[in-house]
């Protein structure tokens, strides 16, 4: 390790480039005091008390350099108690080196994190987590991780350029990577001990603590770009809109400028005009021309000049920005499911909605979102209790009914999934007739492994731009942003009002069961082999056909979901229909009442007649309902079994389309009776 000559605590100037160095290595302060109380107003803690319970301890313990550290351990479930804070002033231009020793115990973990503001706890720039695996993560930076040593001292350096928003990180001088931070601004660095897995397992020394502050003169006109990267999905062969950040470096109002995108060996030239981006305004720009994100790691490069038509600004040096792109290959023909569980009277769950959108919005091609609902007028009973049975609270995610995940944090398991291959491709054909309201669906699996009968398919349907008014205002933690910006509901009321509420994915119908119909699948499956099911579903006619989505899902064996389709009623409908045997409605009931379950003559005029073939022995009821799904009459007939046929007197009512529902101990089956 590069040793670095840290003598006391003090403030040290470098004329040459102004530069603003604090060093302390503790050695100056007595052991066993709290460190607040020596520093001379050097370290406080985050409420401000020094000397308080918050404060740490110095300690002689063990140390980097002889012959003090300061020593955290977390003596409460959520961290802490000690809380300390180093004050640098707002940084949001020039450059900032803050490095420091640390010494984490195995098994053990160190937490820090930086604050954007003097105010603790109003945005957190970073945060960073020394995890007990001796692996180093930020909460700000996906896909961001790297070994740190457990068990000896190592040394933790961040060189941030804020000019160009470029944050690298050093362990032991050799570097771990770069990136570029959405809050490119931080004004303190808050110690915690906390261990975001494990409680109680926060431990760690610091020692040799030392930050260099290099200002920047601003001159006359300067441009530069703080951010290159795109907006969407970060999958090859996905289009993206190019994004980037231009903040104004001078002291002359930015009215114009012109960007070069390059990526692929191809360029994207485009002129921005009419901007007033005054002195330190920063601003945020997308390219009106998409790029195709190919497989393999390449730079994405933002270039701009011409600032006000001036040609080259006054410093060339923060001109240019780049992010390395490398997009997740997807398996051919993989579609992941997300289930998100949810429910108006759920105050967390605006968070499940906007993450909902989010990767409707990146993924659509690949992503197939189904938002279940629990105790509002929006829940599919039987779709509830089957997501209920996984999940320990709302709101909560499954990506292919995996392990239970916050709908925040669907991303890894997202693509985990997508680059696994698919046992088969799905793809979903239908009619629709506009009058009857009957909604046909074919589901077919072309397999491309071998499979067996303990595969099984399901049909979802889901509806976009669902409102309503009793039961649809949705409670909102978020109202006011005292828990942060969640989408926009940060600035909405708690509840929401249902006339302000419009929800999509809603879960409506699930075919013939959660987990999917026994007997889709011979007892041996090739490769190649094609198999379809039917499924039939009558759409209320408060379903907007329009903003429907068919779901067809395969469900492996262990009960994840392999691979699913998804499509529009149009789009099914233009793939076409493939016949093939009909799950129902209720697989229980499929089993118990004979394919045959039949309605004659259909259309009938003054009588219908039911025809049903029992197994066993089974409480049987009928009931008929309008095509809204509302009752006109039931019956239960009691204790039946063998075949039987019941007359229906449909003298009395008018033309048009019916629901006949046959119940079988509490299993259901529906048919249609046209009626002339």
């Amino acid at each position: 390790m590069k040793k670095r000559l840290l003598i006391g605590m003090g403030i040290l100037l470098s004329g040459a480039v102004s530069a603003q160095t604090f060093t302390d290595n503790f050695d100056s302060y007595t052991a066993g005091v709290k460190l607040g109380t020596q520093s001379a107003g050097a370290w406080t803690t985050w409420s401000n008390a020094p000397g308080g319970t918050e404060d740490v301890l110095v300690s002689n313990a063990d140390a980097a350099s002889p012959s003090n550290s300061i020593y955290f351990l977390s003596n409460t479930s959520t961290g802490g108690p000690a809380d300390v804070i180093r004050h640098f002033g707002v940084l949001n231009t020039g450059q900032f080196s803050m490095e420091f020793n640390m010494k984490v115990p195995a098994g053990k973990a160190a937490y820090f994190n930086l604050q954007k503001t003097a105010t603790m706890g109003q945005t957190y720039a970073l945060d960073a987590f020394f995890g007990d695996n001796g692996s180093l993560t930020f909460n700000q930076v996906a896909g961001f991780s790297v070994a740190y040593p457990q068990g000896s001292w190592f040394n933790y350096r961040m060189e941030i350029n804020f000019n160009i928003n470029k944050w690298e990180i050093f362990i032991n001088d050799v570097s771990a990577g770069f990136f570029s931070n959405s809050v490119n601004q931080i004004e303190a660095i808050d110690l915690f001990p906390v261990d975001a897995v494990t409680p109680f397992s926060a431990e760690f020394f610091i020692d040799d603590f030392q930050t260099i502050i290099t200002p920047y003169t601003l001159p006359a006109l300067n441009g530069a770009v703080t951010f290159a990267g795109f907006n969407g999905g970060n999958i090859a062969t996905n289009p993206v809109i190019p994004a980037f950040k231009v903040k104004n470096l001078g002291t002359t109002a930015i009215t114009s400028f012109d960007i070069t995108a390059n990526y692929n060996g191809a360029n994207l030239n485009q002129t921005f005009s009419g901007l007033t981006m005054a002195s330190l305004a920063e601003q945020s720009f997308t390219l009106t021309t998409p790029i195709v994100l190919v497989a393999g790691s390449n730079p994405l490069t933002f270039t701009v000049s011409n600032v006000n038509g001036a040609g080259a600004d006054n410093d060339a040096a923060d001109n240019v920005s780049v992010a390395t792109v490398n997009p997740v290959v997807p398996a051919v023909g993989k579609m992941v499911v997300g289930e998100e569980a949810t429910g108006t009277w759920c105050q967390w769950c605006p968070r499940g909605a906007v993450y909902m959108d989010i990767f409707e919005t990146d993924y659509s091609d690949f992503w197939a979102g189904i938002a279940v609902h629990n105790g509002d007028p929006m829940t599919e009973t039987s779709y509830d209790a089957g997501v209920g049975a996984l999940i320990g609270g709302y709101p909560s995610a499954l990506v292919d009914r995996g392990a239970e995940v916050d709908p925040s944090g669907m991303a890894t398991q997202f693509f985990t999934r997508l680059q696994v291959a698919p046992t088969a491709f799905i793809e979903n054909g239908a009619t629709w007739d506009a009058t009857t309201r009957i909604l046909n669906v074919s589901v077919t699996a072309d397999f491309q492994a071998v499979a067996n009968n303990s595969y099984k398919l399901a049909c979802v349907l889901t509806e976009d731009g669902v409102t309503g008014t009793t039961g649809y205002s949705q409670s909102n933690a978020y109202a006011g942003g005292g828990n942060g910006v969640m989408g926009g509901f940060e600035s909405l009321p708690n509840p929401v009002p249902a006339a302000q509420m419009v929800y999509d994915h809603v879960a409506r119908a699930i075919q013939p069961s959660f987990d999917g119909y026994a007997t889709s699948f011979p007892a041996t499956v090739a490769i190649n082999d094609i198999h379809t099911v039917n499924f039939q579903f009558t759409l209320p006619t408060d379903w907007d056909e329009n903003n429907i989505h068919i779901i067809g899902m395969l469900i492996a064996p262990n009960g994840t979901i392999d691979n699913a389709g998804k499509a529009t009623i149009t789009e099914a409908v233009a793939n076409g229909y493939v016949a093939g045997p009909n799950a129902g409605i209720g697989e229980t009931a499929t089993e118990q009442v004979d394919a045959t379950f039949k309605i004659y003559p259909n259309p009938a005029t003054t009588v219908a007649a039911i025809s049903i073939d029992l197994k066993k022995e089974a409480n049987v009821i009928l009931t008929m309902k309008d095509i809204s799904g509302k009752e006109i009459a039931s019956r239960n007939y009691g204790s039946m079994n063998g075949s039987s046929v019941i007359e229906w007197n449909t003298a009395g009512l008018g033309a048009g389309v019916y629901l006949i529902e046959l119940t079988v101990n509490n299993e259901k089956m529906i048919k249609r009776l046209v009626i002339q």
